[in-house]
Parts: structure tokens; sequence; C-alpha cells
């Protein structure tokens, strides 16, 4: 299958008609270049808030709210899209209100997927940036998901969650893993794109970067973002030598693409030069204590 990842600008947005052109264009411009499984970032979504005015997009809790309240209209544009160029989107995160334990209701970070037959899901990022946590006021959210598809199992791990390698673990039987992203600082998309490499290594499977890119002056959230999309496979039989199957340049907007063989995960998994999962099976079964030693 080939692969479309975003490198992904955000835009004041003058009108709703203006995000529906915006999106279109973007989709039909992946889906005519043969692209069947198509990647936004991390808070993509958060141009949406520019519909309220400079104001409410520029206060990091209206702009939370005003992006939730758009997200019904927003996922039905995708779901028209999945089905009209015959593609499965994951839509560009964003805040999703969500009952929390303690009976309060907060935004948490949602990623919405569509399939071309109309079939839905969602994957809600797990653990908190410092930013998200500390000032934005942004709550974790639902467990993980594998979604069945036509293309494959799939996962998605939202940013930083992709350097958690627990989580990759629990999605373990995915095919791809997707890593919606938004970063605003090269050491940041650095940490997030090595994430995704190193999930790709241990899974033996295929992970998809996203990200946002360019300055947005208009938010607090979102207002410097430094990245690129890239995919990634174990550096391994039937994948690039260096796991890099595409890699797009730091910081310019459009999509990157990639053909990926599903069948290669199989392949790689079951007779690869290593076997990581023959052998990550047998170090669960290790339950002998760690031994300290002390050199003084």
């Amino acid at each position: 299958m080939k692969i479309a990842t975003a490198s992904y600008p955000l835009d004041v947005l003058p009108s709703w008609a203006a995000y529906e052109d915006k999106l279109t264009s973007w989709v039909a411009e992946a889906a005519e270049a043969g692209g069947q499984l198509l990647v936004f970032p991390e808070y993509g979504a958060m141009e949406l808030a520019t519909l309220a005015g400079s104001d409410v997009a520029g206060d990091l809790e209206a702009s939370l709210f005003a992006v939730a309240d758009r997200l019904e209209e927003a996922d039905a544009l995708h779901a028209d899209l999945a089905t009209q160029f015959g593609v499965h989107i994951l839509a560009a995160s964003g805040p999703a209100t969500r009952d929390l334990p303690d009976g309060t209701r907060r935004p948490v970070n949602r990623a919405r997927f569509f399939a071309p037959g109309g079939a839905t899901g969602w994957q809600d990022k797990q653990i908190m940036t410092r930013f998200e946590a500390e000032t934005w006021n942004v709550a974790p959210g639902g467990p993980l998901h594998l979604f069945d598809t036509a293309l494959g199992k799939i996962g998605v791990l939202i940013c930083y969650d992709s350097e958690f390698p627990l989580l990759g673990r629990a999605l373990a039987e995915a095919d791809i893993l997707l890593v919606p992203s938004v970063t605003e600082a090269l050491s940041g998309y650095s940490r997030v794109r090595i994430g995704a490499q190193a999930r790709a290594l241990e899974n033996q499977c295929v992970t998809v970067m996203s990200s946002v890119v360019g300055a947005a002056p208009w938010s607090e959230a979102v207002d410097v973002s430094v990245g690129a999309g890239g995919i990634y496979g174990p550096p391994d039989k039937g994948f690039p030598d260096t796991g890099v199957i595409a890699q797009g340049p730091l910081n310019e907007p459009g999509w990157v693409y990639g053909e990926v063989d599903v069948s290669a995960v199989a392949a790689v998994r079951a007779d690869g030069v290593v076997l990581n999962r023959r052998d990550w099976a047998l170090q669960d079964g290790r339950t002998d204590p760690v031994t300290v030693v002390t050199l003084a």
C-alpha cells in the first residue's frame, strides 16, 4: 500500500468553507498520488479555534472547548472524504471533552480514524506532556485501541505516547503504528522520531509519524512547530537497511509518501535476521530479581 503522512501547517480559517476546501485539497492530493492511508498530526485540529475569532484562538482554555465544539462537524467531513476518495484517514487530533472519574469534564487529546466503508474509531492520548498537564490542563483519555482494517491491524500512539515502550508493547499485534505529533523544537521532534523508530524496531512493524510544521502565532499552545513526516520499519529482511522507508524534509509542508507491504511485517516476525518476538517472550519469563553490585 502507499501511505501518505503529513507535514501539516496550521492556518487562520476565515470560514468553515475554507476548512472544508483545505482538508478536501489535502485528501484529494494524497488520494490522487495513490495514498491509501492518510495520517494527519497531533493537535492539527487546533486551527478550528480560529473560526471563533482571534481572542478565543489565543486563549488556552477557550480554544480547547472551541475546537471540541467543532469536532462533530469535522468528523462528518472526514468521514465523507474517506468514502469519496476510498481512503483510510487518521484525522488530526484535537480536544474532545470527556467525563473524568473525579466527576469533572475536561478535554482529552483525541485522534479519530475513518475507513472508506463508513466505520470510525478513535484513540486518546495516554500520557500528557508537562505543558498539557501543568499549563493546559488536558487530561489523559480512554484506553488503547487496535483497529482491524482492510489495510492491516493499526494502532495509534499520539506523540509523547510513542516514547513509552510498554504502550507500544500493548499494541504488539499492530502491523502499523501511527504516531501523530506536534513538537516545538528540534529536540522534541527528535525524541518522537526516535521513539517511533524504536517502536518499529522492537515490535517489528511499520511506524508512521506525522507533524505539524511552521508558525501559528495566534495560539500559545501551537505557536511554533518543528517536524516532518516519516515512515519507518525494522532494519531487517524486507525493509531498508536504515529502517527509514521515507523521510520528509524538516519543516516543509506537504505529504510524505512511502510504499509498505504489510506482508513483510509477518515475514520479518517469522523469519527475520533477529527474532524479537521470540526473544521478547523469553525475556518476559525471566523473573529473577536484579542483583545490585556496589563498586566502592
